[in-house]
């Protein structure tokens, strides 16, 4: 019975999870879910998660959702090799790390693809926001560094959990022109972190995508393509200096919010 990953190749949460399913070497399909963005139903998709967002999984009659939650039933059902460490305390900063990431680092991502893709803000706006994810970028960098120590990952002597819940946030800042410094102990580490096959193959993914995007805009313009302002998402936005970004999108009906559970 075929393994089935709903994701979208920039969602850095289904990079995780197609990263963890590469190092332990299951194999899976991924698909995209029909109209992504669009906030039109895809009936099978919502099966997997009413909420409408990527990723979920499938295993035959088993449907799951939420990253975090996907990677435990992953570590559960296929314990080798072992992406968390053994240790407790090492398992739990490898969760912290990952949370962290999942709610502080990914709204910085967000909020530069809302500036450099989707043209939400332009000049004095774009460049207060984008001030605000350098400067946010560079504390969760010295923030990692410390984690990081002199170690080789940040699982300790082999790459798992918490690197995989690093490398897609950090290439992706990278690719939006805000990524470590090359020389420093994070940028080496990053470096270490895509020569592995999974990371590398889940990178390819997201650049061929990427590599498609220069009129995206105009979906969002048209009203074709909504971006989701959840949570985390939502306050960055509006901590930094965008709350007419977030008016201005709920007047032109081009953003939207996680589905209701019904």
């Amino acid at each position: 019975m075929t393994l089935i990953v709903y994701e979208h190749p920039l969602s850095p949460y289904a990079q995780k999870v197609k990263i963890a399913l590469d190092e332990k070497g299951v194999a899976y399909e991924a698909r995209m879910p029909a109209a992504i963005g669009s906030g039109q139903p895809d009936t099978n998709f919502l099966k997997s998660n009413p909420r409408g967002e990527v990723p979920s999984l499938i295993d035959g009659e088993v449907s799951i959702f939420d990253s975090t939650i996907i990677l435990e039933y992953i570590e559960d059902k296929w314990p080798s090799p072992a992406m968390l460490p053994k240790a407790a305390a090492e398992r739990a900063t490898a969760r912290m790390i990952e949370e962290v990431m999942d709610t502080s680092f990914e709204p910085i991502n967000w909020g530069m693809g809302e500036i450099k893709w989707f043209k939400r803000a332009t000049g004095e706006r774009a460049r207060t926001l984008e001030a605000r994810a350098h400067a946010q970028a560079r504390g969760l960098y010295d923030w990692l560094t410390r984690h990081l120590d002199n170690r080789e990952w940040f699982n300790g002597e082999t790459f798992g959990w918490a690197d995989l819940s690093v490398v897609p946030y950090l290439n992706g800042a990278r690719g939006n022109g805000i990524g470590p410094d090359e020389s420093s102990p994070l940028g080496q580490w990053l470096k270490r972190a895509n020569a592995r096959p999974s990371v590398a193959k889940a990178a390819q993914a997201a650049a061929a995508v990427v590599a498609n995007m220069a009129q995206v805009d105009q979906a969002v313009k048209s009203g074709l393509f909504k971006r989701e302002y959840r949570d985390h998402r939502l306050e960055w936005m509006i901590r930094s200096g965008g709350m007419d970004v977030v008016l201005e999108g709920l007047q032109k009906n081009n953003i939207r919010f996680s589905n209701e559970l019904n």
